[in-house]
């Protein structure tokens, strides 16, 4: 009797385990938040906020994972179509997207868009072959240019520049669009004289593109930027200070967005509280996992570039810090 008491008693206790297991594995909830190529500093938002909120996800039950995508444009309609919670946005994309401009205007307004807090800022960044005479960005009319992936960010405005300039597709000898992760390589192999990208620095594909060719950095400046920095509020003017990069020791002047975390209405407020707050409580540790985070302020975070409504999550965590007001 006493074996048989042992046996059940140890059944019980494994059971009872079990079921702890699994009430407590139901009662995670699992968010997955869209970035871009892995070589571009999205990557690094979505793995940051990731690490961050999956340290404690024991106390607050939420999980997180980031994959790769295909950036901005694809992060909107990846969190439309329900199958991110979560997303990194360029400013111009949130603001389109909100309002129902630009390439979403056949979507209409997207209400339900949610901001969460800003990231750093993101200049529009020309990189040419140096053999390429490929002195100021109107130099890339005729030549072979990377303009970015559909879905992207640098895409999306690439497309706005172009617009502004006159220019279409076809006033290039070529407009290639590769992914992020794949015009540094084509930049050293010759496939095209020039690439294009929007992204926070120091940046790993820029990294790559300088050292393995001879490579620089090209002015964004002229007229018709000028007039979209003073059309259009989420555009600022940007300077890429020199020596980042090999061969690229002088200052170059262009102009850029800012990179915003954003989610939307059916997301339940305790889960983005949750990922605000992993964020903000270990703020210092979170600036450390990237040098463009290194000049992050919480009160440019919780305000500049952010077109759409806090969700409620969010600001539940800013009016709990005396951030904002009720």
């Amino acid at each position: 009797m006493k074996r048989l008491s042992l046996a059940a008693a140890v059944a019980g206790v494994v059971l009872g385990a079990t079921a702890f297991s699994s009430q407590a594995v139901a009662d995670q909830k699992f968010i997955t938040i869209g970035t871009g190529g892995q070589t571009g500093v999205y990557y690094v938002v979505g793995q940051s906020v990731c690490r961050m909120v999956n340290r404690n996800s024991d106390e607050h039950g939420v999980r997180c994972n980031a994959p790769s995508t295909g950036g901005s444009v694809a992060n909107v309609n990846g969190m439309k179509s329900g199958e991110l919670d979560m997303g990194v946005v360029q400013s111009d994309v949130h603001f389109r997207a909100y309002n129902g401009e630009g390439n979403f205007a056949d979507d209409g307004a997207w209400g339900d868009m949610r901001s969460l807090f800003t990231m750093h800022g993101e200049p529009l960044t020309v990189v040419a072959r140096a053999s390429a005479g490929i002195n100021e960005f109107a130099d890339l009319k005729g030549k072979r240019v990377n303009i970015g992936n559909p879905g992207s960010g640098q895409r999306n405005t690439m497309d706005v520049v172009m617009n502004a300039m006159g220019w279409s597709v076809s006033d290039f000898a070529l407009a290639s669009q590769l992914d992020a992760a794949e015009q540094a390589s084509a930049l050293a192999d010759n496939n095209i004289d020039a690439m294009v990208y929007v992204v926070g620095h120091p940046n790993g594909s820029i990294q790559e593109a300088t050292t393995t060719v001879d490579a620089r950095l090209v002015p964004v400046t002229g007229d018709a930027i000028d007039e979209l920095v003073a059309t259009y509020p989420y555009y600022t003017r940007s300077v890429i200070p020199g020596g980042l990069y090999r061969g690229n020791d002088n200052d170059v002047e262009t102009f850029g967005v800012a990179a915003t975390f954003v989610s939307h209405a059916g997301v339940d407020d305790d889960t983005v509280y949750h990922t605000v707050k992993a964020v903000f409580d270990n703020f210092d540790r979170f600036k450390r996992l990237h040098p463009a985070f290194a000049n992050l302020t919480e009160a440019d975070m919780i305000s500049d570039g952010l077109t759409a409504p806090l969700h409620e999550g969010a600001k539940r965590y800013y009016v709990e810090r005396g951030w904002i007001q009720e």
